[in-house]
Order: C-alpha cells, then sequence, then structure tokens
C-alpha cells in the first residue's frame, strides 16, 4: 500500500503542502455547504463555538451525508451517510487522519497511540507491545480492581442518598472512570472519592481538551493573541500532567516492577520481534494517553446510559430482571458473569449510538481515489466522519433514529445491519485498542448500579450536552432508592422476552 505523507505544517495538522481540505477535493464545488457564507470568516456566523459537533449535525439534517464548512479560510469537510462510511472504512484506500483538535493534543500526548501520524514508528512498536495487556487473561485480572473502585462509588453514593442529595452522574462517572484506569492500568491511586472536588490531574487533562477545541475557532495567526490566558493556563496544565506522569513512572522503576500492567508492559517489554522498546519520552505519552482515553470516553458513556434509564423505567427494569436472574444474590460478580448481560450491553450500545462520546474521526486518501463512485479525492485529502449523524442514518437505523431503543442491538438486528454502521471506537488498524476494557467496565458498572438503586430522574432536567472533542451531558442529576438484593429473582428467572439472544460480549458491533 502507498503511505500517505502526513508530516504537517506548524500548528495546522494538515497534510504538508495542503493550506485546507479543497486542495484535495478536485470537485469541492459539487458538495453543499451552509448558507450565507461571508469572505474570511466563512460559515461561523451564528454557529456556536462551544458546540461544534451539533453545531455540525444541525447542518448535515440540512445539507445531506456529505457536506462542507470554512471557517478562517480552512474548508471541512464532512461524510456520515451510512455508504460513504463504509467506502471511507476501506483500509486498502484510507488511513487515520490526525488533524483538527487530535493534532491539538500533541504537545501533551505526542506520538501516543491515540496522536501518533501514521508514519510515526512508534505507534506500530506500542500497539503490539501493549495489545496482550487487552486480551482476556490480563481482563480477568482487572475484574477484581474494577469491582474494588466500583465498591467506592457505590459507598459514595449510599452516603449522598442517606443525606438525601442527588448524585453528581457525569462527575461521580469521570472519578469512577480515572481510578479505574490508574488503578488497573498504572497501579496507582487518585482518591478521587475522597476529595470534594476532582483531582487535579482530571481538571487539567480537561483544560488540555478544551483548549485544543478552542483552537480550532480561532484563525492560527490570531491564536497567541486572542488564546494568550487560556495557552499559558494550557501550558500549565500539560506541565502538570508531564509531572504528575514522570512521578509515578519514576516510583515504579524504584519499586523494581509491578504486577505486570500497562505500565510494567511500557517499560519492561520488547516487541517480540524487534526487540525495540518505548522510549522514556514516549511512555509518558502513552501514559497521559491511556488515562485521557481510558476515562474520559467511558465516563461519557456511562452518564449518558445512566440519562436513559432514568428517563425509560420499562428498560431499566428489563435490564434489572436479568441482572437478577444472572448474578443473583453475589455479591460480586464473576468476570465471565459480565458477558452475559446482554440487555445491559445494549442499553450501552444504544447509548453509544446516539452520543457515542468520541463524535468524530477522520480518514485521508493514501493515494487519488473516487469516495463512494461520486467524489474525487486526491491523496492526502481527508474528511471528517459525523458519528453521531452515522448513527442516525434513516436508511440504517430507521424513521425513529432518534428515540432510544437497545432492541436495535439485538442478535438478529445487529446481523441484519450492513458493516460499518456503529463506530463508536472509530475504524480500522487505529480503532481504540482499549474497547474491550471500556465495555466490560460500563457493563459491569451499568449492572451493579442497577441491582443496588432505583434511579429518579429531575423532571425539569433536558438533556445538555457539553463538548470537549468528547461528548459528556451537562449537569445531570439523579436521585437515588435503595433496591433490596433480590434473591428471589436468582432462582425465578425473569418475564418471557426479558433476556436477550445471545450475541459476543465485545464485537457484533457492525464492524
Amino acid at each position: 500500500m502507498a503511505e500517505t505523507d502526513t508530516r504537517t505544517t506548524a500548528g495546522q495538522g494538515l497534510p504538508r503542502g495542503f493550506r485546507g481540505a479543497e486542495q484535495g477535493w478536485p470537485e469541492l464545488h459539487r458538495i453543499p455547504h451552509p448558507p450565507h457564507r461571508v469572505p474570511l470568516l466563512g460559515d461561523i456566523l451564528g454557529a456556536d463555538r462551544r458546540t461544534p459537533v451539533q453545531d455540525s449535525m444541525r447542518y448535515a439534517r440540512r445539507l445531506g451525508p456529505v457536506f462542507r464548512r470554512k471557517a478562517f479560510g480552512k474548508e471541512f469537510v464532512f461524510v456520515w451517510g451510512a455508504r460513504i462510511a463504509a467506502d471511507i472504512s476501506d483500509e486498502s484506500r484510507f488511513a487515520k487522519h490526525v488533524g483538527l483538535g487530535i493534532a491539538n493534543l500533541r504537545p501533551v500526548a505526542g506520538d501516543g497511540l491515540f496522536t501518533a501520524y501514521n508514519h510515526e514508528p512508534n505507534w506500530q512498536l506500542a500497539h503490539d507491545v501493549l495489545a496482550p495487556a487487552f486480551g482476556r487473561e490480563a481482563m480477568e485480572a482487572y475484574h477484581p480492581m474494577m469491582l474494588d473502585v466500583a465498591g467506592r462509588l457505590t459507598d459514595h453514593w449510599d452516603r449522598e442518598m442517606t443525606a438525601g442529595r442527588a448524585v453528581d452522574v457525569p462527575g461521580d462517572m469521570t472519578r469512577l472512570t480515572l481510578e479505574t484506569i490508574a488503578r488497573t492500568g498504572f497501579g496507582h491511586d487518585f482518591g478521587s472519592f475522597e476529595r470534594d472536588r476532582l483531582h487535579p490531574f482530571v481538571t487539567a487533562m480537561v483544560g488540555t481538551l478544551s483548549y485544543a477545541q478552542r483552537l480550532n475557532t480561532v484563525p492560527a495567526p490570531l491564536a497567541p493573541l486572542f488564546l494568550r490566558r487560556a495557552s499559558r493556563r494550557n501550558a500549565a496544565d500539560i506541565a502538570f500532567l508531564n509531572r504528575t506522569v514522570d512521578d509515578q513512572v519514576r516510583a515504579r522503576r524504584r519499586s523494581g516492577g509491578g504486577d505486570g500492567d500497562l505500565l510494567d508492559r511500557m517499560l519492561d517489554t520488547a516487541h517480540p520481534e524487534t526487540g525495540e522498546r518505548l522510549s522514556p519520552e514516549n511512555v509518558r505519552h502513552q501514559v497521559i494517553t491511556f488515562l485521557v482515553a481510558g476515562h474520559e470516553t467511558t465516563s461519557g458513556a456511562l452518564s449518558f446510559a445512566l440519562h436513559y434509564l432514568s428517563r425509560h423505567p420499562d428498560a431499566a427494569a428489563r435490564a434489572r430482571s436479568e441482572v437478577d436472574r444472572v448474578w443473583g444474590d453475589t455479591p460480586a460478580p464473576g468476570y465471565d458473569q459480565v458477558a452475559k448481560l446482554r440487555y445491559v450491553r445494549r442499553i450501552l450500545d444504544e447509548s453509544l449510538r446516539l452520543w457515542p462520546t468520541a463524535p468524530a474521526y477522520a480518514r485521508e486518501a493514501r493515494q487519488d481515489t473516487v469516495l463512494a463512485g461520486e467524489h474525487p479525492m486526491r491523496r492526502g485529502a481527508w474528511a471528517l466522519v459525523l458519528t453521531p449523524m452515522l448513527h442516525r442514518d434513516p436508511e440504517v437505523w430507521g424513521a425513529d433514529a432518534e428515540e432510544f431503543d437497545p432492541d436495535r442491538f439485538d442478535a438478529k438486528a445487529v446481523r441484519g445491519r450492513a458493516p460499518h454502521t456503529f463506530k463508536p471506537f472509530g475504524t480500522g488498524a487505529r480503532a481504540c485498542i482499549g474497547r474491550q476494557f471500556a465495555l466490560h467496565e460500563a457493563t459491569l458498572v451499568l449492572g451493579l448500579l442497577l441491582r443496588r438503586y432505583g434511579l429518579r430522574p429531575d423532571p425539569g432536567y433536558r438533556l445538555r450536552v457539553t463538548e470537549r472533542l468528547t461528548l459528556m451531558p451537562e449537569g445531570l442529576r439523579l436521585h437515588l432508592e435503595r433496591r433490596a438484593l433480590p434473591v428471589a429473582a436468582a432462582r425465578a428467572g425473569v418475564p418471557a422476552g426479558a433476556a436477550s439472544e445471545p450475541r459476543c460480549p465485545v464485537h457484533g458491533t457492525g464492524d
């Protein structure tokens, strides 16, 4: 396969030699764009720079499955139709493109797995070294630690419930997922549930994500002027993240090793074929990548799932019935018992369909090609797949695609859908390496929470989605009601139709 030159011009995240996506789209004028475009500013009038994804979703509904937006002289092409998304997933013709907000994270994540350019050798090296850390044997070792962190969450929620307070769902899911990846991956405890506020590491991570997104809304030459204070704050956030990780790495080296977790693999494991090892700088980049990606997207997925469960009591009751039947009164469900929660997993998948917490991924042409037989693209040209709209394509998901319905993911429905229609973890060789970890953790936690609590929403709350490269419900608080562990239900079974048909707990997602 031809290699794509993905080296970038300073600060732009665009292939060298391209001033904007239009240079790689010979017939760009055929692709619709929003009305009332003005010189220099492009399409930003009337746009909300705090919610670019949701703005793009609104344009997608008006302009169709391929459209373009322009800001400060840079043109971006968005795609979302299922047929086009399937074609751009062809690994022989397209590869991951690191641009926009992702490239803006390189000052902190460097050539980590998520932010590496395709030509950088550390991506393949790190992938090959770390892939076994997400196999079955490793996952079984993580499971008890996931249970322990979930117990800290339920202890916290018990205290809040006893005090008559609603729980801060996004904040508490962030605490949960940060502690889980820190404990399982790096043997570190941030003490998140013992703090009144989020750990400073989380604050710094959110700051870097938000700053990366803000950079997309300001012309590059004017960023030093308009974002001077934010830039200083971002530099301080990056320095804090680096110090925290470096301290942890030094402590691990002094201790002589841990229990074979991710950090041990990064420090001690050589590539099985070449004998290469990760450099100290790349180890830092990978640790930050896993801490950010390993908690940020999973916390969003759990938060959206809990929102929908609170608003759909029938689905919540059905899920609880499944948990009661499969887990019974076992206080600590085993690793294999998590995969048996098939309806709970459907709820998680349906939440990720409506609000994939990583809401877009970019693909670039490896060589001159024609996308979906209609749109010529030169080598290096790229487009953004707008995942929330791909997941709402009525030709795939039906006229009710905006509605929450976990049965879209029963085994028969999944088998009947075309490939490449469900992409919450990206696509191809650069898809999320930790997706099995995230799905196991999220399914386990949902099962534990459903078994323990009834979820009551605030009647006045309407879902608002905040954007910081990832998506998260804003201001979501739930009231809890304690359930008794239903021992009898473990023996009595569940009503007909409550259990879903078997399907693989990790695959079967349309890939």
